[in-house]
Formats: C-alpha cells, sequence, structure tokens
C-alpha cells in the first residue's frame, strides 16, 4: 500500500496531458510524466542534441529518438536539467536530431517502467481523460484572442548601426512579450534585412515567451545595405509555409522594421506578399531629415508597402530611444484580427454551396464526372473549421442534403464526402432545390461570402427565376453551369449578374473540367469586387 501511495502522489493527473507538439520548455515541473498518442511519428517534430536535449526540443520527438516510446505511443518521464554549451547531433530510432551551440536548459528522458508503475499510471490516464478540465488546463497558453502567425523583419544595415540595432531588439521583444506567444496563441518568427535577407528562426522554433526571448537577445548584427524589398520578397516567397510551421485558417503578419528608408524598391515585393494573403505592417523609425530627402528615392514608399493606405498599417516612431514606448499600440493593431484585411482572400474566406442534378437524364457516369467537377473546384479552395467551407445537396424532384457547409472541417474529410455521393435518380425541379438550398445550407450565420454552384443538364419542371432572385437577396452568389438539353435562357435567368461571368455551358459532360479555372476565377474576382473594406 505505501509503494502504491508513493507512485500515486509521484506521478499526479495533472502530470500526464499535454499537447503533442509540447517541448521541455513548455513544462512547468522539474519531474514531469507526458503521454505521447500513437502516431506522433507522423508530426513534424524538432529535437536538438543526444540526451540530454536542449529544452527546446519536442518532448515526443526526443522520446522517439531515445528509443524511449513506440509507434503505439506511452507514457516517457521528463527531468529538467541546466543548459549546455553544445548540443550534438545524431541520426537515431529514425529520428534525426539537429545541433546547437547552446541553450539555457535541458532534459533527459526516461520511458522504463516497472509493471507496478504501468499500471498505476494506466489508470491515472484513464481518470485523467475524465476530467477535461485538467487537460484544458495544461493545454492553456498563449493570448487566445490573438491566434496569428507573424513573421517580423529587423533592420540590420549598416545604416542602423550597432547600438541603434541593440534598441531593436529591445523593442522586439518587448512587443513579443506582449503579444503573449503559446501554443494556442500568436506564433512569431525573425528576418532580417541587409544585404541579403536572412531568416533567423520560424515560427515553430519556439512557442514559449521566454524562449523566444533569449532567441531575439543572440541576435548578431549584420550591416550591409537596407533592402527592404529584398527582404520582404523573401519572407512573402519561403516564410510562411506549414513546414515552417504556418497554420491554415490564421492570419498572417509581417511586421517590417526599418531606419530611415529602403535602398531597394519595395513595392512590387510588398504587392506580391499583399496578394499571398499577407498582412504587411510597416515601422518607420526615425524618418529622413530635411536635408535626407533628396536620397530617398521613392518617398511613398510606406503608403505603397502597406495592405491599406488608412493609418492603421503603418506606424511611425520619432527616436530608436522610445520605440519600447509604443510597443503596445503596435500589439494592439496587430491583434486587431477583424482589420487584418489581407489575410481574408477568397481562398481561405467562402462558403460554397454545391447544388447537383440528380435527375434520371442525367446517369451514373455522367453523374461522376459531374462530382469530379466540384471535387476540382473545392481542391482549390482552404477548407477548415476556420476558413472555407463547402456543402452540397443533390436534387431531383425531391432535395437531399448530402453534407452542410460546416459539417466537416478538413479539406480531406469534404472532399471524400463530395465524391461519396450516390446518385438518386428522378425528375428535375430546380427552383424547389434553390429554395431548399437557401434555407437550409445557408441557414447557419454567414462566416465568409456565399456562393451557390447549380449543375444541370435539363430543363425544370418548376419555376427557377422566383427562388433564384430570393437568394440572390439574401447574398447568395450563384453560378449556373449547364450540360447537354439544359436551356440557355433558363441558366441565365438563375445566375448571378454579370450573366456572362456566372452563366456556363457544355454540350458534354466531358467539357465541366474545363470550367474548373473559370469558376475558381469568377469566385475570386466576385470575392475582391464585393469585399467590405473597412478603415
Amino acid at each position: 500500500c505505501f509503494t502504491w501511495f508513493k507512485l500515486i502522489h509521484l506521478f499526479s493527473f495533472t502530470k500526464l496531458f499535454y499537447p503533442i507538439n509540447t517541448r521541455g520548455s513548455d513544462l512547468e515541473l522539474d519531474d514531469v510524466v507526458v503521454l505521447c498518442p500513437p502516431g506522433c511519428r507522423r508530426t513534424r517534430m524538432s529535437v536538438f542534441g543526444t540526451g540530454p536535449y536542449a529544452a527546446v526540443s519536442s518532448v515526443c520527438g526526443a522520446a522517439l529518438h531515445r528509443g524511449a516510446l513506440g509507434p503505439s505511443g506511452g507514457l516517457v518521464r521528463v527531468l529538467k536539467q541546466r543548459g549546455q554549451h553544445s548540443y550534438v547531433s545524431s541520426y537515431a530510432n529514425g529520428i534525426q536530431s539537429l545541433g546547437l551551440s547552446r541553450w539555457t536548459s535541458s532534459f533527459s528522458l526516461s520511458g522504463r517502467w516497472t509493471l507496478l508503475q504501468k499500471c498505476v499510471l494506466c489508470v491515472a490516464a484513464k481518470k485523467a481523460l475524465k476530467k477535461p478540465s485538467l487537460v484544458k488546463k495544461v493545454q492553456a497558453g498563449g493570448n487566445k484572442d490573438c491566434q496569428m502567425d507573424v513573421a517580423v523583419v529587423m533592420d540590420s544595415s549598416r545604416n542602423i548601426g550597432q547600438r541603434r540595432f541593440n534598441l531593436q531588439k529591445n523593442f522586439v521583444a518587448k512587443l513579443a512579450a506582449m503579444l503573449r506567444v503559446g501554443a494556442s496563441g500568436p506564433h512569431v518568427g525573425l528576418i532580417q534585412a541587409s544585404d541579403s535577407p536572412k531568416t533567423e528562426f520560424v515560427l515553430s522554433s519556439y512557442t514559449q515567451p521566454k524562449d523566444l526571448l533569449f532567441a531575439i537577445k543572440e541576435l548578431t548584427y549584420l550591416g550591409g545595405d537596407t533592402n527592404t524589398g529584398k527582404a520582404i520578397l523573401h519572407t512573402a516567397e519561403t516564410f510562411f509555409t506549414q513546414e515552417n510551421g504556418m497554420r491554415r485558417g490564421h492570419p498572417r503578419v509581417m511586421v517590417v522594421m526599418i531606419d530611415g528608408w529602403p535602398s531597394d524598391d519595395v513595392e512590387q515585393a510588398a504587392i506580391l506578399a499583399r496578394e499571398s494573403g499577407i498582412n504587411v505592417f510597416l515601422v518607420s523609425v526615425a524618418k529622413p531629415a530635411a536635408e535626407e530627402l533628396s536620397m530617398v528615392a521613392d518617398r511613398d514608399f510606406m503608403k505603397k508597402a502597406v495592405c491599406k493606405d488608412n493609418g492603421f498599417f503603418s506606424y511611425s516612431i520619432p527616436s530608436w530611444f522610445s520605440t519600447t514606448k509604443h510597443a503596445r499600440s503596435v500589439m494592439q493593431r496587430l491583434c486587431s484580427l477583424d482589420s487584418l484585411l489581407c489575410s481574408k482572400t477568397c481562398y481561405n474566406s467562402v462558403n460554397i454551396g454545391f447544388l447537383i442534378d440528380g435527375s434520371s437524364s442525367v446517369g451514373m457516369d455522367n453523374f461522376k464526372m459531374v462530382l469530379d467537377f466540384l471535387a476540382g473546384i473545392a481542391q482549390s479552395f482552404d477548407i477548415s473549421d476556420i476558413g472555407s467551407h463547402v456543402g452540397a445537396v443533390q436534387f431531383t424532384y425531391d432535395q437531399r442534403m448530402e453534407f452542410g457547409l460546416f459539417d466537416h472541417s478538413t479539406k480531406e474529410d469534404t472532399m471524400n464526402a463530395l465524391r461519396g455521393i450516390s446518385y438518386m435518380s428522378g425528375g428535375t425541379s430546380t427552383g424547389s432545390a434553390i429554395s431548399y438550398a437557401t434555407q437550409n445550407l445557408f441557414r447557419h450565420p454567414r462566416r465568409g461570402h456565399d456562393f451557390l454552384v447549380v449543375v444541370t443538364d435539363g430543363q425544370s419542371y418548376d419555376d427557377i427565376r422566383g427562388p433564384a432572385m430570393a437568394a440572390q437577396r439574401q447574398g447568395i452568389t450563384i453560378f449556373s453551369v449547364g450540360v447537354a438539353w439544359a436551356p440557355l435562357d433558363d441558366l441565365r435567368a438563375m445566375s448571378s449578374e454579370p450573366k456572362d461571368r456566372h452563366t456556363l455551358f457544355t454540350r458534354e459532360f466531358t467539357g465541366l473540367l474545363d470550367f474548373i479555372p473559370l469558376v475558381v476565377r469568377s469566385i475570386c474576382q466576385d470575392f475582391t469586387e464585393n469585399s467590405e473594406i473597412r478603415p
């Protein structure tokens, strides 16, 4: 009984459950038991060292590297240790660890348990799973009201000098601290602008404020020209990737620090960034003096760089010595998620409903071609719980809800549901189907812009004009896609203005695939033209 009591006390329930990407630095206690789920090998995890591991390493990744964890997952005991000046890279158990010159803290692992310990831990795990509040507590962290991915582009040119570079580091560190970086909050990466841009660390490198602040403190001044445009282009093209930790559906923000004025052109680079859905914020410190204006190639570079010239995306600070006083104001702008216009693209902010003719005249083979056509459209969009949404209704004389806009939160699930629709066969009542879709498919509070793609191969037995007009008054943009015997007049009557853009017709079902880029392009054009631009 004494042994059981000691074990239960040692492995308390609140020490068991952490997110799969937990790092050693995320753990609050010095002696912790972490449960790694099955299949964690499929998750991208960074490991530094060979044991002990740098605290910035993934716990489960290190456990796999050490051999303390199998493919079925399991429990590992994590013991915190002091930092080291050298962490050696190695390849073991299918995991490549990386080398690191130094880090502030380390951890070691133990995955060997006696039978009694396993039993106690198993009971503890089952009980803890029934206590969601405990799981939520340990997973909490970060500013959940400011979930975004931030790339900070620092000015490391010779123009700024070492002293002002250090003041810039202080500002960036204070800004990062106020953002409250965390697993469920904002993530921050950093690039230095000089002759050539240099990525110092990416979004997935640090999920704890103290590790991020240490990394900022360790930055080395580069010198060189103020090639801000080159750095913006580098960041837009290479930084925001899933490999670097970019999270789907999260706003992407680029905070560009600049001392004085750039040495190169920023306009074209900024256009690329904005078209990629990146919100460019320009923080200019120490504007050029009157006698220096002749040296500035483009005095409107700030207006040309930012997402919208409304004063929201540009921020001026008179001197590097006063930058930290402005950190809170910059942070508040960054966390105003509803005002981040550039991140709201047609690909991640639309609701698309498919209204599919399942009448007898279509036939099974042609019906499959219709599904391939619709799957091609859906594939082009960023479908997620906080991105775009897709739903589908099939109709004959009756209507059948195949799946709603919010039934599937991933693209994979949506594509599987779409391709798995079974053919109904029957008559053609397109007008009733449009009313059904309007009332049922788009019944949720709208998040984004609503589009309805109607695919039919024949004439409707009921009125289509009234239901189509009612749907459009509700804010739904209708695309009419006709095949074979579908009357062009009916198609145009259903479609939104301008009719030529929203009405498509092909004699053969094989011609539908050619319409995929046209529909996607038109959805994006409608989105851009109808977006509400808020100041």
